[in-house]
């Protein structure tokens, strides 16, 4: 009898999971709606740590930034703890995520030019440790749930080989959210859904961020609250391909912006899936003790949906629009709560910052970027951050009109890259496109709206804004601050002498997903890896010389027109 009543106890709990009705609100509101109602004890330290980050959401779409998409989850949540004002992200996917993961600028890890692309023998260098892993040595389960983007092409390369003890999401940039498929160019497509390290057929159909939420809940039903958890939640929402459940889209039925309509969607369905974390987080009883983190990864694609509005610039451009981005903390923990916090902080913070709450150490001699925030986020104090390097990127396209000349000689202006030193900021070479570029909520686009806040192409190399008094850069102070200029050209010279060298390598045909049974994954073997940096050695040893053929300069073309068409679309 004992037996027969704890069988079906444990039916109905697990009927409950299983049956739970995303689309019901309700199922959330009943939950606990703050920590008074949950027992009074003592917290467990460590404390459970909720990263939460999301693709391509722009710094105006979120409801308390006067967003015209509602975000009720988002906003309670920052406004009862810590919004965070003057943070900073990279401009594109993977260098945020290979700095959040390893505290290091990219300037350090060699990625500091586009992303990994899915046919790139290329992931984050195996010999940094990363964030999980460091969680891991202090004691914590570590878990990661969505978009991983930080390469594959070896199995060492993986999540679960990088320190997660489980892993479910996509291991390449953008796939459909509901078949998962993902194409890197005409006829090389594949699936890409995995479960630690196999193919996750089986979870087809199935919206990603739905899919990803409900992920969290089994994982924290599954999970003692004695252990410390990290979780590490990065939803592909809100990147493209614009999809979102009807129900979500009935909602702005009268967004006459087609692609802003989808958009608001797909950021309105992720705002409930925080909901149902946070609800799962205080059922499972974890609640008490956890900190929450939200963070974009980018600035919003303002060609599709995303508004970084009053913001200048757009995702991947190094423009306030494309590096500004939205995070706050949310926690029982923090001691000043409900403020809003002008301190400066960088995705790189993060590394230091969750290793110091996890009781493990992570000093300069780690060779770290980031510095431990908790003290300026939790308690209010000065930022231990003077300045930010954006990005120096030797392998962007040149800038026509800088020089070695231009910089007074100490750098190139011809080269990407930008620099933010306290109040002031400098970018170099060709930042990308610096439009002003308002709410998109018209159904087309006429010349004349378009054309409102269209900033001509200037022939110029060198930009100097002071960020603190002119947030949104339209005060160009580079020819009346000629000594700022030089100072931070300095900087830029003294962080490219500690820079390591590119890692960008050729697409390999071999990860075509056809050889891999239709599923995008790892392809190469140690011997590969060992051939391919001996080839890599010889081509570029010194003396060589290349040839110079027809086709040879067809290819270089290709090459360049490539990159272009690529920056563009990233």
């Amino acid at each position: 009898m004992h037996a027969l009543t704890g069988f079906s106890l444990v039916s109905l709990l697990s009927f409950g999971y299983l049956s739970w009705d995303w689309a019901k609100p309700s199922l959330v509101a009943d939950g606990p709606s703050d920590a008074s109602e949950q027992p009074s004890a003592a917290p467990p330290q460590p404390p459970h740590i909720i990263f939460i980050l999301t693709d391509d959401q722009g710094y105006h779409d979120v409801g308390y930034h006067g967003s015209d998409i509602e975000t009720p989850t988002l906003d309670r949540l920052a406004a009862e703890g810590v919004k965070l004002e003057n943070y900073y992200i990279q401009p594109i996917c993977t260098p945020s995520r290979s700095q959040l993961l390893t505290g290091r600028y990219q300037i350090h890890t060699g990625l500091q030019h586009s992303i990994i692309r899915p046919r790139q023998p290329n992931c984050l260098p195996l010999d940094q440790v990363t964030l999980p892993q460091k969680l891991q040595e202090a004691g914590y389960s570590t878990h990661m749930v969505g978009k991983w983007h930080l390469g594959f092409y070896r199995k060492e390369c993986l999540p679960t080989r990088r320190g997660f003890d489980t892993f479910l999401g996509s291991l390449t940039g953008n796939v459909d959210y509901y078949t998962y498929d993902n194409c890197d160019g005409p006829g090389v497509c594949g699936f890409d859904l995995h479960e630690g390290e196999s193919v996750a057929w089986g979870l087809s159909g199935q919206y990603s961020t739905m899919l990803y939420a409900q992920r969290v809940s089994h994982i924290l039903a599954s999970h003692s609250p004695r252990q410390p958890l990290f979780l590490y939640v990065a939803f592909q929402a809100v990147h493209t391909p614009l999809q979102s459940p009807r129900e979500y889209l009935y909602r702005y039925r009268t967004m006459g912006n087609v692609a802003r309509r989808k958009y608001a969607a797909m950021v309105t369905c992720m705002d409930e899936a925080v909901r149902n974390i946070t609800w799962a987080l205080k059922r499972y009883g974890f609640y008490n003790n956890s900190v929450i983190i939200f963070s974009s990864d980018n600035g919003g694609q303002t060609f599709s949906g995303g508004s970084n509005w009053p913001l200048r610039g757009r995702k991947g451009t190094y423009w306030e629009g494309g590096v500004r981005g939205l995070g706050f903390v949310h926690s029982p923990l923090l001691k000043r709560k409900r403020r809003t916090s002008r301190a400066l902080v960088h995705i790189t913070d993060w590394y230091p910052t969750l290793v110091g709450l996890a009781g493990g150490t992570a000093s300069a001699a780690d060779g770290l970027d980031g510095y431990d925030m908790w003290p300026a986020i939790s308690e209010g104090r000065a930022s231990p951050r003077t300045e930010i390097l954006h990005n120096i990127d030797p392998l962007y396209n040149h800038a026509r009109h800088g020089s070695l000349e231009g910089g007074f000689g100490i750098w190139n202006t011809a080269v990407q890259a930008a620099i933010r030193v306290g109040e002031w900021k400098l970018l170099t070479g060709d930042p990308g496109y610096g439009d002003w570029i308002p709410p998109q909520t018209l159904a087309a686009f006429p010349g004349s709206w378009w054309n409102l806040e269209r900033m001509a192409s200037a022939r110029q190399a060198v930009w100097l804004f002071n960020i603190s008094a002119d947030p949104y850069e339209r005060e160009d102070l580079a020819g009346q601050r000629p000594d700022v200029v030089r100072a931070l050209l300095a900087r830029l010279a003294d962080y490219n002498r500690t820079a390591i060298p590119v890692r960008y390598p050729a697409e390999n045909p071999r990860a075509h997903p056809d050889f891999n049974g239709g599923a995008w994954g790892p392809w190469a073997s140690d011997e590969e890896e060992e051939e391919e940096e001996e080839a890599r050695a010889r081509s570029f040893s010194r003396g060589r010389r290349k040839k110079k053929c027809k086709i040879c300069k067809l290819r270089s073309f290709f090459r360049k027109l490539n990159t272009r068409l690529m920056s563009h679309r990233i």
